[in-house]
């Protein structure tokens, strides 16, 4: 006699995984050439043709986007007087979430002497009832330059879409030589649509970016940057090597528009193909 198993009343749903390991070296000749790749599970990685030398290396998500206990890891590393530019080949989309498990992504950054590493995703969109907990990690040598672009979109504006239940612990944590520079976190539960009607918080915004320039030149594009600012924008030294800008605005549109410039200065017009598309 056959024994049959009980069925399960709560369903199993399949999960992504994904890792990715980049580091790249400098080769004769003043270009920077790949040291090792590592691509696994949902994510892959193209290198179209870059500019001046440096590696731009686009990341894929083969799933599609990111939900309830996905789990993603990147792993990148400029070594000494290295270049790498880093993007995504389209927006990041958090869906919704079956249970209470958010999604997991795991960035772990470094760059070394004098090295270069400009990490520019393009935009985060949460949709309803997502959940994501993302962390990100960044070690920089005192002589190296990095810069962080964070945008993150509330919803759907075009198809009417209002994040009535919504998730995100969201951190990102930047050293020198393993003493911090900057620790920022936005945690989230609940009605987010609300909580960004308020005057103190959003004011009605639906898209936020969080930029971060670390690089000994820091203090001289302070000044070009505000000239760049739309209103909704502001940008401060946390150091004379540290560069914040905080930006709101309407939609992932405006957002965009706003960001385009700024991207284009402070990467000294070496910005990803992918943003011009």
């Amino acid at each position: 006699m056959t024994a049959h198993l009980p069925i399960s009343a709560t369903p199993v749903f399949q999960r992504a995984r994904g890792a990715l390991t980049i580091s790249g070296m400098r080769a004769p000749g003043e270009i920077t050439r790949l040291q090792n790749l590592r691509q696994e599970g949902s994510y892959r990685v193209i290198f179209p043709r870059a500019i001046g030398g440096q590696i731009e290396a686009v990341v894929i998500n083969t799933a599609g986007g990111v939900t309830s206990g996905d789990k993603f890891e990147i792993s990148i590393t400029a070594e000494q007087t290295a270049q790498i530019s880093v993007t995504t080949q389209a927006s990041e989309r958090i869906y919704r979430a079956p249970d209470t498990t958010p999604g997991v992504i795991q960035t772990d950054l470094r760059v070394k002497d004098r090295g270069q590493l400009y990490w520019v995703p393009q935009e985060t969109i949460l949709f309803n009832h997502s959940r994501l907990q993302r962390r990100l990690d960044v070690d920089v040598a005192p002589s190296a330059k990095f810069l962080m672009l964070e945008p993150l979109v509330f919803g759907r504006q075009a198809s009417g879409e209002d994040l009535r239940s919504c998730f995100i612990n969201d951190r990102v944590k930047i050293t020198c030589a393993g003493k911090p520079l900057y620790i920022d976190c936005i945690s989230i539960d609940g009605d987010v649509c609300a909580l960004l009607q308020r005057a103190a918080i959003a004011n009605g915004a639906r898209a936020l970016a969080n930029i971060v320039l670390v690089d000994p030149a820091a203090k001289r594009m302070l000044g070009p940057v505000r000239d760049l600012l739309p209103p909704t924008a502001g940008a401060s030294l946390l150091a004379d090597s540290v560069l914040v800008i905080r930006m709101l605005a309407a939609d992932s549109f405006a957002l965009r528009q706003a960001l385009l410039p700024i991207l284009t200065l402070l990467t000294n017009d070496t910005v990803p193909k992918n943003w011009r598309l």
